[in-house]
């Protein structure tokens, strides 16, 4: 089988990567430029096409020759609606048989515009005739690396959000097992499925916690979205972003509930405590050396 893969140089799903190879994928991914083809293929990926989401031709040309697609939309892009929505049109014209898309956990909701983005998209997937999957993760716990660092330097971990506000997380290699098991068989098929880790954690919990598993005081502080957000770029990024924060101060992130990904899955997710006791080691990637990776450092002080 072979997959065109969006995302094979993104943060957190060039997970997705080595998911799919497992499977004996071949993976082609989608790259902007030489140069996010080259991360590509350091990250895994057997194939390159050069394309964008904004160019329906190179979408084509990228979709001949495989057999499914896996797809995501960047988030806060003021035209993200219509990049997603040009992948579905091109996939179905390519005659490509699947189709699985990231979506967001609740993106009915209005107020954050990362999560009702995804919304037209799900709706051109469902009246496309494709086969598709519809994943809604939450949270990815890998955002909470830097608060791993700064809890183990500093003691501390710190929102622009109430310290109060729940929030539920997922660890983005379990999703990156359930996009591999859509793509490679019929079992998820026709689906959208809600990801989550179990439970809902508070600031404070997580503080809790990691002191707990690190051994030492943490505290959890806090800073108000409106002074956060003045460090932010001006434009749909940085007023995405302040609204997201704004939402979560006041609602959180509900859910939490385990039991979709537990069934997919056919195991227990990840949970919370596990990843921070992954993450609090000496041989975790955050740290190297028993010193802090330089390359996590903004994220430890945010």
């Amino acid at each position: 089988m072979k997959v065109l893969m969006v995302g094979a140089t993104g943060t957190y799903a060039h997970l997705v990567v080595p998911a799919l190879k497992k499977r004996n994928v071949t993976v082609r991914a989608l790259a902007r430029d030489g140069g996010k083809a080259a991360i590509a293929r350091q990250n895994g990926a057997d194939e390159t096409a050069i394309g964008d989401l904004r160019d329906p031709a190179s979408l084509r040309a990228a979709l001949v020759g495989v057999d499914g697609v896996f797809t995501l939309t960047p988030a806060f892009a003021p035209d993200e609606s219509q990049m997603g929505i040009a992948m579905v049109q091109a996939t179905r014209e390519a005659g490509v048989r699947k189709l699985v898309f990231q979506s967001a956990i609740h993106p009915s909701i209005a107020a954050m515009v990362n999560h009702r983005a995804k919304q037209p998209v799900e709706e051109a997937i469902f009246e496309s005739g494709l086969e598709y999957c519809v994943l809604e993760p939450t949270m990815f716990m890998q955002n909470l690396d830097g608060a791993v660092v700064s809890a183990k330097e500093r003691g501390v971990v710190v929102t622009p959000y109430s310290k109060m506000s729940k929030m539920c997380y997922v660890d983005y290699r379990d999703v990156a097992e359930v996009i591999a098991l859509a793509l490679t068989s019929d079992r998820l098929s026709y689906g959208t499925f809600e990801l989550c880790g179990p439970g809902m954690y508070s600031q404070t919990d997580v503080a809790a916690l990691l002191g707990e598993i690190l051994g030492r005081s943490v505290e959890a502080g806090e800073m108000s979205t409106a002074e956060w957000a003045r460090g932010l770029p001006p434009g749909p990024l940085g007023e995405g972003l302040a609204e997201m924060m704004d939402h979560y101060d006041h609602y959180g992130l509900p859910g939490g509930n385990a039991l979709v990904l537990s069934a997919i899955l056919e195991r227990d997710p990840r949970t919370l405590r596990e990843y921070f006791s992954e993450q609090a080691s000496p041989e975790s990637r955050a740290f190297v050396g028993g010193k802090l990776d330089p390359s996590l450092r903004v994220q430890a002080v945010r």
